[in-house]
């Protein structure tokens, strides 16, 4: 396998080192933080224990990219950095690795699962890229099923894609997207089966299998369901809103407003919102 040699990384301009310094120069505050002679809240630090600002912080990277603010992502990227930095400071500490030994690993990751760049094996299509891509991570990781390593803690409907497009890697895959819709609508059809019934527990699965369905029609259509459903949220937040602040406009309270009031208002918002 060839890795880039000195040529090709002499290519990049001053600001590869310009970076590289910056990053050792937070190393190095985040362990001025951690020394005695720091901050005593950084101190009581754990990696556990910054797992929900870590959690937080890739969130914010998320909106920021989803609102395509260049400000808001350059600060977030620096904030999501500097817990990646934490966490590689605490296991130094502990004596488990270094920041560095993730870097090479990556960078050996990359290398060796992409034989179509740094190898001999070219390869056009994305689809026989992805089948490498899985096939190696199986081997190196001794993993039994081709689902595994998938997070349990990823949000429900990043996990269903993501297994999803794994058990398609090897072939287990609708062939065609009018095969997604109809098996959307007959999942649909036992929702509506289940809930005749007032079985609770049915009602419960069917409602699963039909947001599953709904993830798999959105993987075929290129859409993700976790940023579809972000983005409807937001747009019943920004009108709701709209109909908090068009009451208030009237003297009126949202508590004492009838449904047919704010529904007018909200159909009201809904045309002007499809002609932006």
């Amino acid at each position: 396998m060839k890795r880039p040699d000195e040529g090709e990384l002499d290519k990049a301009d001053g600001k590869t080192d310009a970076t590289g310094k910056l990053l050792l120069e937070l190393m190095g505050v985040v362990d001025r933080l951690r020394s005695e002679q720091g901050c005593p809240w950084d101190r009581q630090q754990t990696a556990q224990s910054l797992l929900p600002y870590l959690l937080e912080e890739t969130y914010e990277v998320m909106e920021s990219v989803t609102a395509d603010d260049g400000q808001a992502l350059r600060e977030e990227l620096g904030d999501l950095l500097l817990h990646i930095v934490f966490q590689g400071s605490l296991a130094s500490e502990q004596g488990r690795f270094t920041l560095g030994d993730s870097l090479q690993t990556v960078i050996d990751k990359l290398v060796r699962r992409h034989p179509h760049v740094f190898g001999d094996q070219p390869a056009a299509d994305t689809t026989v890229i992805r089948q490498r891509w899985e096939a190696a991570k199986q081997l190196e990781k001794g993993r039994e099923s081709i689902l595994d390593g998938v997070p349990r803690t990823l949000p429900a409907l990043n996990r269903a894609r993501r297994l999803q497009e794994k058990a398609s890697s090897v072939g287990f895959d609708w062939q065609q997207v009018d095969d997604v819709w109809a098996k959307v609508a007959e999942e649909i059809d036992e929702l509506r089966e289940a809930c005749s019934t007032g079985d609770g527990a049915a009602m419960q699965e069917e409602f699963g299998d039909v947001l599953f369905s709904l993830v798999n029609l959105g993987r075929f259509l290129r859409l993700s369901g976790e940023d579809a459903l972000r983005q409807a949220i937001g747009k019943f937040e920004q009108r709701f809103r709209g109909i908090e602040q068009e009451l208030a406009r009237r003297g009126r309270r949202i508590e004492d407003a009838t449904l047919e009031e704010m529904d007018g208002i909200w159909n009201r918002l809904r045309q002007e919102g499809k002609h932006v």
